[in-house]
Parts: C-alpha cells; sequence; structure tokens
C-alpha cells in the first residue's frame, strides 16, 4: 500500500532473444548438477542486470526524504517462497559474483526459504528487485515497486516463437523483461537505457562466455 500510494508508478517492456542463453545453460545444466549447483535461466538475468546496473547508476537508487540516493553497492532483492509464505533476501554486492557465484547464491537463499531459516542480514541491504516471473507461466506482468528502492525488473517466461532475422524467418527462444519505475526518480529515458543495456548483456552471450 504505501509503494502504491507513495510513488507514482511508470511501466516499459523490452522484448529480448535469449536464445544463445538457453543453449549454453543447457550446455552446462548437467556439469553443474554434478556439482551440487543448480544452474537456472534465472542467474544470467541476475548477473545481466548487475551489469546493467554499474552502468546505469541512477537504477540502482532509491527516493529518500524528497531526494534520490544513489547507492554504492548493487544488492539485488529475489523472491522466495515457502509453502504460504513469500520472502524477498538479497544477493549482496551481486556485480561482484560470477553466473556461477550467482546460481550457488541463489541456491542457497532458495533453500533457507524453504526451510524459513533466513536471517535479518539475508534480507537487509537490497537497492534493486528482480523478479522471475516467468516461472510461473508469465509472459507480461507489471511489477509494484519494492519501497523504497526505484525500480523493480520482471523477467518473464522465455518463449520458443518465429522472429524475422536479416528478413530469414527463425525459430528462437524469446523473453519479455518488464520494468516498473518510480517516476519521482526515473524517466522513460533512464528505463530505455538500463533495458537496453540488459538486453545487449544477455544477447552476447554465446558458448565462449565464462561461467
Amino acid at each position: 500500500m504505501k509503494s502504491k500510494t507513495e510513488i507514482p508508478h511508470a511501466w516499459m517492456m523490452i522484448e529480448v532473444d535469449a536464445t544463445e542463453l538457453v543453449h549454453l545453460r543447457n550446455k552446462y545444466k548437467d556439469a553443474f548438477k554434478s556439482e551440487g549447483i543448480k544452474l537456472t535461466y534465472f542467474a544470467f538475468f541476475i548477473e545481466a542486470v548487475a551489469k546493467a546496473l554499474n552502468t546505469n547508476k541512477i537504477l540502482n537508487s532509491s527516493w529518500q526524504e524528497d531526494s534520490i540516493q544513489i547507492h554504492d553497492s548493487i544488492n539485488l532483492n529475489i523472491a522466495v517462497s515457502a509453502d504460504d509464505d513469500l520472502y524477498v533476501p538479497v544477493i549482496h554486492n551481486a556485480d561482484m559474483l560470477s553466473i556461477r557465484g550467482i546460481a550457488k547464491k541463489l541456491a542457497q537463499l532458495a533453500e533457507k526459504g524453504r526451510t524459513h531459516a533466513l536471517t535479518s542480514e539475508d534480507m537487509h541491504g537490497g537497492t534493486f528487485t528482480i523478479n522471475n516471473t516467468g516461472a510461473f507461466g508469465s509472459i507480461q506482468s507489471q511489477g509494484v515497486i519494492n519501497h523504497p528502492q526505484a525500480a523493480i525488473l520482471q523477467v518473464e517466461s522465455i518463449v520458443k516463437k518465429p522472429v524475422f532475422i536479416d528478413e530469414m524467418l527463425a525459430a528462437r527462444y524469446m523473453v519479455n523483461l518488464c520494468l516498473s519505475i518510480d517516476h519521482r526518480v526515473l524517466n522513460g529515458v533512464d528505463a530505455g537505457k538500463f533495458l537496453q543495456d540488459v538486453k545487449k548483456n544477455i544477447e552476447s552471450i554465446d558458448s565462449e562466455t565464462t561461467l
């Protein structure tokens, strides 16, 4: 209620080609599993968002006492469910982690959430929220901003569909990224630049990408 009554929400969506991400994840998921690590698509999106926040620092901010506070650390809130409860723990300093490191952290937080073992440290200090709505089959959604943060990103389902590339029709894995922003802090230009950087980070993934 505080978020919706205090924050003037605006919204933007972008479509991203995640084909190479899907291929890379499928290539390595069994090797990761043998190490006890679940390699999810979400880990790749978290890394892409962390990189984009490094170059679009205004997104990693909050509205506090009628002024904008830009945060030095990139601490990403993620949603973790347990029975009927929903927790939003934090991956601290996400920009310092590899995809492998993020995958490990995701597994740790998910297990803590399922067993109701999250600590105050796990829950404290978030600066930006990224939500894996695609896990439920959603293809488009408008997130409510995690007060007092300036934005929340919804990662939707990856869907295989026909796409024109250089006048040729090809089957590609596409995903919608949906961004809600606090219009006191951010405008459409800020949102667009950030989403374009996330898109570039995802679409630059190839078989040589280091995990």
